[in-house]
C-alpha cells in the first residue's frame, strides 16, 4: 500500500479486541476519516431505518426484510414476501437483502473513491479486495482479554459479556459468509493479521504504520 496516494485500510476485528479504537487511532495517525456505524446512519437515513435494527436483522441466516416486516408489524403479507416496501420521501422502493447489501457496497465504494479513509467491518477485506491501493487487516484477541474488556466497556457480567461475544462472533461469520463466499476467519483474506496479546492499542498502530512504510 502506497500511502502517499489514495489508499483504503479495512479493519475486521473481534468485539472486545480493542480493533475499533485502534481503526480510530490508525486514522487520527494517518490523518483520514475512520468509518465504521456511520455508513450504517447513512443507511438508517436513505431507509429510514434504525441503527440498532439493521445490525441486530442483517447478521441473521433468514430473510432479515421479513423479520423486520414482522417486527415493525407491516403485515403478514409483506411479512412473508422475500422483501420489505420501504419508503424514500413519497415513492416507494422494493428492497432485498441483496439490495441492501449493494447500497451499502456503493457507500463504501464512494467513500473510498473521494478520499483515503480507514473502515472498520461492513466487509471491507472483501469490498476492497480488487482495489489497487488496499491494505486489509484483522484484528484478534484471547477470549479472556475480549471478555474483560466487554465487562469494562458495557457494564456487564463476566457470564453476559461471554454470552455477548459468541453472539456478536456468530451474527458476524453469519453475514460474512452469506454476502462474501468466505469466512472472515480465513486469514487469505488480509494482508496483515495481528493478535492484541500483549500490545497495547497504540503500539498496533505503530506496527501497521511501520507495514506500510
Amino acid at each position: 500500500m502506497n500511502k502517499n496516494e489514495k489508499f483504503v485500510i479495512t479493519i475486521n476485528r473481534e468485539l472486545g479486541s480493542g480493533g475499533r479504537t485502534v481503526g480510530e487511532k490508525l486514522a487520527k495517525k494517518l490523518g483520514v476519516p475512520f468509518y465504521d456505524k456511520a455508513l450504517i446512519k447513512a443507511l438508517e437515513e436513505k431507509y429510514h431505518l434504525t441503527v440498532e435494527e439493521i445490525e441486530r436483522l442483517k447478521g441473521q441466516n433468514n430473510n432479515w426484510w421479513s423479520e423486520f416486516g414482522r417486527v415493525v408489524a407491516i403485515g403478514s403479507g409483506l411479512a412473508r414476501a422475500p422483501y420489505y416496501q420501504a419508503f424514500v420521501g413519497e415513492e416507494p422502493e422494493l428492497l432485498t437483502n441483496e439490495e441492501m447489501f449493494r447500497a451499502e457496497k456503493e457507500i463504501l465504494e464512494g467513500i473510498a473513491e473521494d478520499e483515503s479513509c480507514v473502515i472498520a467491518g461492513r466487509c471491507g477485506f472483501f469490498v476492497f479486495k480488487k482495489h489497487p491501493n488496499h491494505l486489509s487487516v484483522l484484528i484478534q484477541a484471547p477470549m479472556e482479554r475480549r471478555i474483560q474488556r466487554v465487562m469494562t466497556k458495557q457494564g456487564l457480567s463476566r457470564e453476559d459479556a461471554e454470552k455477548a461475544i459468541k453472539k456478536v462472533d456468530k451474527m458476524r461469520e453469519n453475514y460474512v459468509n452469506k454476502y462474501t463466499g468466505t469466512s472472515r476467519y480465513d486469514t487469505r483474506n488480509y494482508d496483515l493479521v495481528i493478535t492484541m496479546d500483549g500490545k497495547s492499542e497504540e503500539e498496533v498502530v505503530d506496527l501497521i504504520v511501520k507495514y506500510i512504510g
